[in-house]
């Protein structure tokens, strides 16, 4: 314990340093921008206005005005949330049927056997691997074997590649056969199954492509059906990348209670899921939602877990499971199987009323089952038993069977004539999300936002490192390969270390890892993946610089040198901020040219006092003053038996404001560069920075805290920006920084389902204005009040909220949070368009997250080491690309035999989608648009593109007729992926 607490506090103060060292801005454009003199061409006079194509504009227009099929914004505005008893399904209603229903059609039942490994939970990764998940796929291979008719279905990738790695070719054979002959499938394929509103999409494409290279080297296998039955809570973003990746179907579970039930009496739950901004069904997948309460056994064959619970043959008496309804299983033989199968059968048909076809899925399983062969022999002898004798009964009219969810979607398709290409109205057609999470009562999943922030934190500082790590590592591998003195080039080494980050925080994704879900000590064997991961991406970061910026003529007599890496695809001004070690420094550019600089002291506490600081923000256009203020409150939890943890935020009431005794300590600095004022409370350090620079940077104010609630009892601290926007109870957060949804605070529901995950950013608007929160972590976010957005920073409880986890959250650490504010103007808006289910940021708030987000990297070192000749600079990219495109990664792809590098790289690009409607003069921007279209030999400077084929998202599935391509051409919100081989 002691050594994770010295990793941890390691940890800490690199995250604080980071925070510390990546404030971004600059002054003078000459001393940043070393490329071919294209600063001169984007800059010959500061008010020139980034030509920003008026076709690009069209699409946030065009989507704003269409609409279709159910919107779950109007779901939420038409539902009750009442909850009255339902009976034996205690949340929705009694279901009747009648017998001769199926007649003429007979019922399909689908068994689907599964068992739901967490990787780390209670345990952690490598406990639960050794104790259950091997014993699992151990048996898994000898029971399927056994009968052809028996099936069983697998999602994690992280334990099955470690299994992989650990069996013998035999056994390896049989599962390809299994795999084969369809008795075992692979659902979603994915590193882990993610979380869905806490993750950035770069984190979850990745774990994605993780899972499905693994799959695709090993197996020879491509995933098809998407199966999410543990996050807590559903997000569109996620449906949109199964659908880029190639899927045709996916499935659901933990949605709110009142929507299930509504669902179920409209018989939506199974629907085409299609995008808020999709102007056409392009981006529709089939998408099947649970109905009840738990995917446990006792709720997934039918509406009465009294009865399902008598059909989980683990729970036969004797066993280490019993049925909380006091009435067990029993094993089925002769004498009982008529009322058995007459028993179960109801249930089937029952269930089946909810959806509108005769095929039903009744999956089959739950955490970690499956590990013992004694539990293989008592599921499906028993239910094979059953299923021979329902099926030997004519006048019964059923069929039922094991299945796999392939198996199930695919007689789905068949009986509702759904083909793969046409979206036909025999489903409904949804859009929207399903946050917030409720389970029961009001019991809202909405603490799970902000829990274990600190993690929450390291997540994303790792992963644009990994970025940056990525792209530069693709570049040197390439220049490396060129010439023989760069055979020194670690490529091996450091494909190892990428590939091991990439697990580490594709991990760290799952349900119970980014979610602050986990026990203590799996909460520090995440964080120390992470750690190390950041320390080796360094090293991977460092050497790829070495070998790009490496030259053979001229020489410098510095004292150092400071390199800088712009992990972005956009010519930026930043400020760079980096500790010296004396306060007479001057920066040299690489021409010689002093560079604008200000030192500022390292302070180790408070020490001036000042009074009180309140604030105003003017917006530059026209000079207009916003009243805006920031204050901080506390929640407490409620009285009741059931209290806050790590899931469940039940507070007991309003926040109450942050009142201290004594006056905090302020302490204001100004600069050349920046001025700020930073005030010292017992609980939080709160900076406000403002950049005085040309550019981006001096467009928002930099927001940064550092929260310690160490000493607190039941107490989450929030942060509160009140504002005269008349807002109106609306909002908009994004989902994993991929897209904005519209959010409605509503006086009919609890305080608690009022709070929404954001991931990067959240706003709120009226006619004349924006004022944008972005977001450097993900946390929680409402807008309780009239012009108000606020955003819970930490968690300390002292109790468990009964969902499993068994402890409180009480390992807090000091936290860094790092926020940016934006004010913008909006032109041309109307009132009633306020209504509409979709909003997109404006260009410069795109830029302004990708900035914070992707902060540039300073590396040092020193002459006196013998640093060999260097290049002035090095640009890949022959200019900015269009602002509204982002490269997402340049990931170089694994060889087809061992962990080494292939010559091949993974390009993903993203066209952001955005509202032109905003002030676009002097605001920095230093690129333009171009509708979506980029020539590929324009791309890059320093290397010729040997190859550039399209492909799915994941790389799973390559269009027919691959050919080159010489001009990519995208549409906003498009993420694509394409092979791409350099020289």
């Amino acid at each position: 314990l002691a050594e994770n607490n010295e990793i941890i506090s390691n940890i800490r103060d690199s995250v604080i340093n980071l925070s510390e060292s990546v404030k971004d801005g600059q002054k003078n454009p000459e001393a940043i921008n070393f490329s071919q003199g294209s600063i001169s061409e984007l800059f010959p006079s500061a008010s020139v206005l980034p030509a920003v194509d008026s076709e690009d504009c069209l699409f946030a227009s065009k989507s704003r005005n269409h609409g279709s099929g159910v919107q779950m914004l109007d779901v939420y505005d038409i539902l009750p949330f009442d909850n009255p008893d339902g009976g034996v399904w205690k949340q929705g209603f009694d279901i009747t049927y009648n017998e001769n229903e199926w007649n003429s059609e007979p019922l399909q039942v689908f068994v689907v056997p599964h068992s739901h490994n967490d990787p780390g939970w209670l345990k952690t990764f490598e406990d639960y691997f050794r104790d259950q998940t091997q014993h699992i796929l151990n048996n898994m291979v000898i029971k399927l074997q056994e009968d052809n008719r028996r099936k069983f279905i697998w999602s994690e990738i992280s334990y099955f590649s470690k299994w992989w790695d650990g069996i013998d070719s035999q056994k390896k054979d049989a599962v390809k056969r299994l795999i084969k002959d369809g008795q075992f499938e692979i659902v979603t394929g994915g590193w882990v199954m993610p979380d869905e509103a806490s993750p950035h999409y770069f984190s979850l494409i990745d774990q994605m492509i993780e899972g499905h290279q693994w799959l695709e080297k090993n197996l020879g296998v491509k995933p098809k059906s998407g199966w999410a039955v543990d996050p807590f809570g559903h997000s569109p973003t996620m449906a949109y990348l199964l659908k880029r990746a190639g899927f045709s179907n996916m499935l659901i579970q933990r949605v709110h209670y009142s929507v299930k039930k509504h669902f179920a009496t409209q018989k939506t739950l199974e629907f085409f899921w299609r995008q808020n901004w999709d102007l056409g069904s392009s981006t529709d997948i089939l998408c099947h939602m649970m109905p009840f309460y738990s995917y446990d056994v006792p709720h997934t064959c039918g509406p009465d877990p009294k009865i399902c619970c008598q059909f989980d043959f683990k729970r036969l008496p004797g066993g280490r499971v019993s049925c909380p309804w006091r009435v067990p299983p029993e094993a089925i033989h002769a004498g009982n199987v008529q009322h058995r199968a007459w028993m179960i059968l109801d249930q089937y048909r029952k269930k089946s009323k909810l959806f509108r076809t005769k095929v039903l899925l009744a999956p089959l399983g739950d955490d970690f089952r499956y590990a013992e062969s004694s539990e293989w022999d008592q599921q499906y002898q028993n239910y094979q038993k059953l299923f021979d004798y329902m099926n030997s009964q004519p006048e019964w009219h059923v069929k039922a069977q094991f299945g796999t969810l392939s198996d199930y979607f695919e007689a789905l398709r068949k009986e509702s004539n759904v083909g793969e290409k046409s979206s036909n109205s025999f489903f409904p057609v949804l859009s929207g999300d399903f946050f917030t999470y409720a389970d029961r009562d009001h019991h809202y999943w909405s603490g799970y936002f902000t829990s274990r922030p600190f993690y929450k934190r390291l997540d994303r500082v790792l992963e644009s490192y990994l970025r940056a790590a990525e792209i530069l590592y693709s570049m040197a591998l390439v220049q490396s390969s060129k010439s023989e003195k760069m055979s020194v080039f670690p490529s091996v080494d450091n494909y190892k270390l990428l590939t091991e980050a990439r697990r580490n925080l594709g991990l760290f994704q799952h349900h119970d890892a980014i979610t602050g879900t986990s026990k203590d000590w799996v909460v520090v064997d995440y964080g120390t993946r992470l750690f190390h991961s950041i320390m080796n991406l360094k090293r991977v970061i460092i050497d790829s610089a070495h070998i790009l910026i490496l030259k053979d003529k001229g020489a410098y007599n510095y004292d150092m040198y400071l390199l800088i890496y712009n992990p972005m695809e956009q010519e930026r001004l930043s400020v760079v901020s980096v500790n010296v070690n004396s306060p007479r420094v001057k920066v040299l550019s690489p021409l010689g040219k002093p560079v604008a600089v200000q030192i500022s002291a390292v302070w180790d506490g408070a020490t001036t006092v000042s009074h009180e600081a309140y604030e105003k923000i003017n917006t530059k256009e026209d000079g207009k003053n916003h009243q805006m203020k920031v204050e901080f409150a506390w929640y407490g939890t409620t009285s009741n038996r059931d209290k806050s943890g790590a899931y469940l935020f039940l507070p007991d009431g309003d926040a109450k404001p942050y009142i201290f005794t004594d006056p905090p300590t302020i302490r204001v600095a100004h600069g050349r560069i920046f001025s700020e004022v930073v005030c010292f409370f017992h609980h939080v350090t709160h900076t406000m920075r403002l950049y005085k620079v040309q550019g981006l940077e001096g467009q928002s104010l930099e927001v940064s805290n550092i929260v310690d609630i160490r000493g607190e009892y039941n107490r989450e601290l929030a942060m509160r920006i009140s504002s005269d926007i008349n807002s109106q109870n609306r909002f908009y957060t994004d989902l994993n920084g991929y897209q904005i949804q519209p959010r409605l605070t509503m006086s009919k529901l609890p305080l608690q389902a009022n709070i929404y995950p954001m991931t990067t950013m959240a706003y709120i608007q009226d006619v004349g204005i924006r004022l944008t929160l972005h977001s450097a972590q993900s946390l929680g976010v409402a807008s309780l009040k009239n012009g108000q957005l606020e955003v819970i920073l930490d968690r300390r409880l002292m109790q468990d909220d009964n969902r499993g986890l068994g402890q409180g959250v009480q390992d807090n650490k000091i936290t860094a949070n790092i926020f940016r504010f934006l004010l913008e103007r909006r032109h041309g808006t109307e009132v009633n368009e306020e209504k509409a289910p979709v909003s997109f940021p404006s260009l410069l708030s795109h830029m302004t997250s990708s900035f914070l987000n992707h902060p540039v990297i300073p590396m040092s070192t020193y002459a006196d080491a013998g640093v060999p000749e260097m290049l002035n600079t090095f640009s890949p990219l022959v200019s900015s690309m269009p602002c509204d495109m982002h490269i997402v990664n340049l990931r170089t792809i694994q060889s087809k035999v061992n962990i080494e590098p292939s010559d091949e790289a993974t390009l993903i690009l993203h066209r952001k989608g955005f509202d032109c409607r905003f002030s676009n003069r002097d605001i920095g921007l230093l690129c333009s648009s171009t509708q979506g279209k980029i020539k590929v030999h324009k791309l890059f400077n320093k290397f010729r593109v040997e190859s550039l084929t399209p492909a799915s998202l994941s790389l799973m599935h390559s269009p027919l007729d691959t050919r080159n391509i010489s001009e990519i051409s995208m549409s906003s919100m498009e993420i694509n992926t394409f092979r791409i081989r350099l020289r």
